[in-house]
C-alpha cells in the first residue's frame, strides 16, 4: 500500500491530476500507520500482521 501511494503521488503530480496525488498521500499515511500498527504487534481485523 505504501508503495501504490508512492507511485500514485509521482505520477499525479508529474502529469498534473490532482486526485492521484491526493489518492497517493491518503494510501502512503494508510500504509504507513498500518505498517507501525504492525510493526507494535497490535492485530488489525484480526490478523497479527499487516503484510
Amino acid at each position: 500500500m505504501i508503495v501504490l501511494g508512492l507511485i500514485l503521488l509521482v505520477v499525479g503530480w508529474l502529469m498534473g491530476i490532482s486526485i492521484l496525488t491526493t489518492l497517493g498521500v491518503v494510501l502512503l499515511v494508510i500504509g504507513a500507520i498500518l505498517a507501525v500498527l504492525g510493526a507494535v504487534g497490535k492485530p488489525i481485523g484480526g490478523r497479527a500482521h499487516y503484510f
